[in-house]
């Protein structure tokens, strides 16, 4: 993330971060933890939400662009951007994590690498998503946007892609 924040500043898109509370009770101990329950990430991300002023775009990486895409429209966001949408769990496609996406109530960009084990483009593309939703794949990308080595690209080539596309998305170039 702190790469993908980067890129996106580069690109004139001023990025708020934060932390949920299981993320930041991980780097206080520096043991593994659970996600917090729905109900809870939810909360965390509206409490930050309701700082935001004007004309914003809300998003994040994995859990909390699944988070994002759920109260964009909620918390008033011009739209949202996922950053490798957790569209199952690894291993389990039957367990789908889209009934929200398949009918949005504002515009949506999910970027997602084409091996990343949460949701592939064969997977994805028999899915009932809202026709509104962007996706843009990156070519051998995993979750967190490594390409092969015999691709020939590196993870910042994949980063600098999802950034460009995000910052074209959010000022609709």
């Amino acid at each position: 993330m702190n790469l993908l924040a980067a890129a996106l500043a580069a690109r004139g898109v001023r990025v708020l971060r934060f932390e949920f509370p299981y993320m930041a009770e991980r780097r206080r101990t520096g043991g593994k933890r659970p996600p917090n329950p729905m109900s809870v990430l939810k909360q965390a991300f509206r409490l930050q939400a309701a700082q935001l002023q004007g004309r914003f775009f809300v998003g994040g990486k994995s859990m909390g662009g699944r988070v994002a895409s759920m109260l964009a429209a909620e918390v008033g966001a011009a739209g949202f951007v996922c950053f490798g949408y957790p569209f199952h769990p690894p291993g389990k496609p039957e367990r789908m994590r889209t009934e929200h996406l398949g009918v949005l109530q504002c515009p949506g960009l999910i970027v997602q690498g084409t091996r990343d084990p949460f949701g592939k483009p064969d997977e994805v593309a028999g899915y009932d998503l809202d026709p509104a939703l962007g996706l843009l794949w990156l070519d051998g990308g995993e979750h967190d946007f490594r390409p092969l080595k015999s691709s020939g690209l590196t993870q910042h080539d994949l980063i600098e892609q999802a950034a460009d596309a995000a910052a074209a998305f959010m000022t609709g170039q």
